[in-house]
């Protein structure tokens, strides 16, 4: 038994910022990672940066076949990754008083866990216990999925070493849209095949469609309503069974990803021995400050069940080292208008409301929206070569406040924070809107959008379902 001030299962963003942050204070602290494969977390080595990686090599294509392309894109994101996977370590093992422990960690009680690799076992007591393993792909349970040779979740496709001439995708929700953009671009015939009756359904319907016209434009095709039924392997790919419009179909493909999801890793962790609770979706239960129902025992990043991004597990790492070294004031709570982006080609970035929750809610709404080819103000697009998409802002009519913004367009991913800031900081838009921007550049879109007639819609209804 070795005994420390702090464990750490999981060496994701928010993981290996507080291990890292305590092992600077002279803390003793242990961190606990199942595969140095995974060494600082999924973000740098199956999510974020390797499909980011993969966006840009499709945006900005080089010389050679598309099978070519493709491989050296895909060489070129292995060798970032690594780059960074060995960085990761570093940063921790450098640090005196951090053991790093390659093995798979298992309560055996609220403050003792056992770690296992191979035939090794250790067992490590902390008085703290933080719980960072992250989530997984799911497959749905659709007949012969599982078995096919040709399946794929998210984290195989960025590290196939082939270009799959026809790619079918099951799921239009975000990591669908993703991939269907990167392959499309590369080359492959793309079909997505989702349950829904469109893309994102969590996007204003005009936001969707914009998105989907882009994807068609660049080759996808959509299967809306598709429920697929059974898939089986034949010669040289896979067939998908799927029915829609009152009718069976059938497809074929090389390769199929599997999009339909994550799930919280709690998996094989012994969570009962140490008396903490999960929800009713599998991720572990946590107050606003993070704690389990065990006392002793936090739960950060995406395994907790909020968001699934790498930003909030590291705001999460910020509240438990608050609760370790602060006051302990700092809550979920306090986190107001959090941004995400989509990275099609071009991004999708929202933060705050949609115009139709906005309306659900019974609140003065106007909207401001403009096609971005139509934003004379933004040469940047032109420049570019990339003016299509939409800029919409959701504003409470009474107040000038901004209630939420959909930008669909070039540099979206950096714009979304200016107006995140923005809405953090009860800015108007007309503030925003008259604010002097650099030229040429994106952000002076919002000198024109912002001043669009708006157009306002209802209080109460459904007018947007």
């Amino acid at each position: 038994m070795e005994y420390f001030d702090l464990i750490v299962i999981g060496f994701g963003k928010g993981g290996k910022t507080l291990a890292a942050t305590m092992g600077r204070l002279g803390k003793r602290v242990a961190m606990v990672e199942q595969s140095a494969e995974m060494y600082g977390g999924t973000c740098i080595n199956i999510g974020c940066v390797p499909t980011k990686a993969l966006v840009h090599h499709a945006e900005h294509p080089g010389a050679g076949s598309p099978a070519e392309r493709h491989r050296k894109a895909v060489d070129d994101t292995r060798a970032l990754t690594t780059t960074l996977r060995g960085k990761n370590f570093a940063n921790l093992d450098t640090i005196d008083s951090v053991t790093v422990i390659t093995g798979r960690a298992t309560f055996l009680d609220a403050k003792t866990v056992r770690v296992t690799a191979g035939d090794d076992v250790l067992e490590l007591g902390a008085e703290t216990i933080v719980i960072n393993t992250g989530a997984v792909p799911t497959v749905p349970p659709i007949p012969g999925l599982r078995a096919s040779e040709h399946l794929l979740t998210s984290t195989d496709l960025i590290d196939i070493d082939h270009l799959p001439k026809r790619l079918a995708i099951l799921g239009g929700g975000y990591v669908g849209v993703e991939f269907a953009s990167i392959y499309a671009q590369f080359g492959s015939a793309v079909t997505v095949l989702d349950a829904g009756p469109r893309i994102m359904p969590r996007e204003d319907e005009d936001v969707a469609e914009a998105a989907t016209a882009i994807l068609r434009g660049a080759g996808v095709e959509f299967v809306p309503g598709a429920r697929v039924t059974a898939v089986r392997d034949i010669e040289n790919g896979v067939e998908i069974t799927y029915e829609a419009d009152g009718r069976t179909h059938t497809l074929a493909a090389d390769e199929v990803l599997a999009a339909t999801g994550r799930k919280p890793a709690t998996d094989g962790l012994g969570l009962d021995r140490a008396g903490v609770r999960t929800t009713p979706s599998g991720a572990v239960e946590v107050d606003e400050f993070l704690r389990t129902s065990s006392p002793n025992v936090y739960a950060v990043g995406d395994v907790n069940g909020g968001p699934q991004f790498t930003y909030i597990s590291l705001d999460d790492s910020r509240i438990v080292t608050d609760q370790l070294t602060g006051g302990g004031r700092r809550s979920t709570v306090d986190r107001k208008f959090v941004p995400y982006t989509v990275f099609m080609s071009p991004a999708l970035s929202r933060v705050g409301l949609t115009e139709h929750e906005a309306v659900e809610r019974g609140l003065p709404v106007k909207v401001v929206e403009k096609a971005v080819a139509d934003i004379a103000g933004m040469p940047r697009a032109k420049i570019v070569g990339e003016t299509r998409g939409l800029m919409k802002f959701v504003i409470d009519r009474e107040t000038d406040l901004i209630l939420g913004a959909t930008l669909l367009s070039v540099d979206s991913q950096e714009l979304i924070n200016l107006v995140t800031l923005a809405m953090r900081q009860g800015t108007t838009a007309s503030e925003l809107r008259d604010a002097i921007y650099t030229h040429p550049s994106s952000t002076e879109a919002f000198n024109e959008v912002l001043s669009t007639a708006p157009r306002e819609t209802p209080r109460t209804g459904n007018a947007l379902s």
